[in-house]
């Protein structure tokens, strides 16, 4: 018997991986329509970044117009969505350095932290217990809320492996909060009903705003040397998604062993590959080994590359899924957003008057 492919086998190999190369371009043409999109004034000033145009966009063609694509373009779509995303959520890596995140100290990283466990840990309990969301969207919800929006629902889908519907219904909380907050943050500050000084606006806008295009937002009014402080802080809760996910991919390890020693079929070691990745880049980007004119190039690639992942899971997103959970899953969005106000300012004034 012989094992090697035949004629028949290596011509029909040929229109699937053609077939995958035209739907990553697909993506590509489509994502770089999303990006000029996202410039236009009246999108770029409510802070809302290209991913989240790309996931709505996406979602919009998926559903109206997905049988106008070839179904061997699917595997492009796919693959977007899943390689092309871990390998740009490494390279966010860029964005951060430990200069940085050391500016802000040890006030800094504590409202960080605390925010982060806190969110996730709350968000978590909300959503599957409170609204009975399945597993995957109760965290899918609390990373967007807790760490960095979008880029932490995708991370996180990556490592959970869950579906894209349930990435839409998150991506969909941060938007809807984190826009909100960049017009109630700033009026709420003016008005005084935020005790806060320089280091505790800095502190409170970066720890508790969704998105960091958000926090740059909300924070174009404030002095700079507040706008400083909150776009650190904020860094430093995109840093926090490695030991996250570390922890996220042992403890998934754990349940899936467990179901196999009940008779059940285990997974495989899910630990996070590309969250190494994000923290040795973080350290190359400290270390400086890079020219700021590449790594500015690396950045904006990074961001296109991300808009494309959230274009390919909008494209694979059906509206018919999210209206399944979609009420409940805003509403554990919208309890941590209470949470976030009143218990990040809280948390807040704790850490200024321990470091203060």
């Amino acid at each position: 018997m012989s094992t090697l492919p035949t004629a028949q086998d290596f011509v029909a190999s040929k229109p699937s991986t053609r077939g995958q190369l035209n739907g990553i371009l697909f993506v590509a043409l489509f994502a770089a329509a999303v990006t000029r999109l996202s410039a236009i004034p009246a999108i770029a000033g409510l802070g809302i970044s290209p991913l989240i145009v790309g996931i709505v966009a996406g979602a919009l063609y998926g559903n109206a117009l997905r049988h106008g694509m070839p179904d061997s373009w699917a595997a492009g779509v796919n693959f977007s969505a899943r390689k092309l995303l871990r390998i740009a959520v490494a390279f966010f890596g860029l964005r951060v350095s430990l200069q940085e995140i050391a500016q802000v100290g040890l006030a800094g990283v504590t409202a960080s932290v605390l925010i982060v466990v806190s969110t996730l840990a709350i968000g978590t309990w909300v959503g599957m217990k409170l609204m009975k969301l399945d597993r995957d969207t109760a965290l899918l919800t609390a990373a967007g809320s807790a760490i960095c929006g979008a880029a932490a629902v995708l991370a996180f889908e990556s490592t959970l492996q869950s579906k894209p519907h349930q990435s839409a219904m998150a991506v969909g909380s941060v938007v809807l909060f984190g826009t909100l907050s960049m017009f109630l943050y700033p009026i709420a500050l003016h008005a005084g009903w935020l005790p806060l000084d320089t280091l505790g606006t800095g502190l409170f806008f970066g720890g508790t705003i969704h998105e960091v295009a958000q926090v740059v937002g909300a924070a174009s009014n404030l002095s700079p040397e507040a706008t400083h402080i909150a776009t650190i802080v904020k860094m430093t809760r995109v840093m926090l998604l490695v030991p996250v996910l570390l922890g996220l991919g042992l403890w998934l390890n754990r349940s899936r062993a467990a179901q196999g020693a009940q008779g059940k079929q285990g997974g495989k070691l899910a630990v996070p590959w590309f969250a190494l990745g994000f923290l040795a880049l973080v350290i190359v980007n400290s270390l400086h080994i890079l020219p700021e004119a590449a790594t500015s190039t690396l950045n904006m690639l990074d961001t296109f590359a991300l808009t494309m992942a959230m274009t390919a899971l909008g494209m694979e997103t059906r509206i018919a899924q999210i209206r399944q959970a979609g009420p409940r899953a805003l509403a554990t969005g919208a309890i941590l957003y209470v949470w976030l106000i009143g218990g990040g300012l809280a948390i807040t004034l704790g850490v200024e008057r321990m470091f203060g």
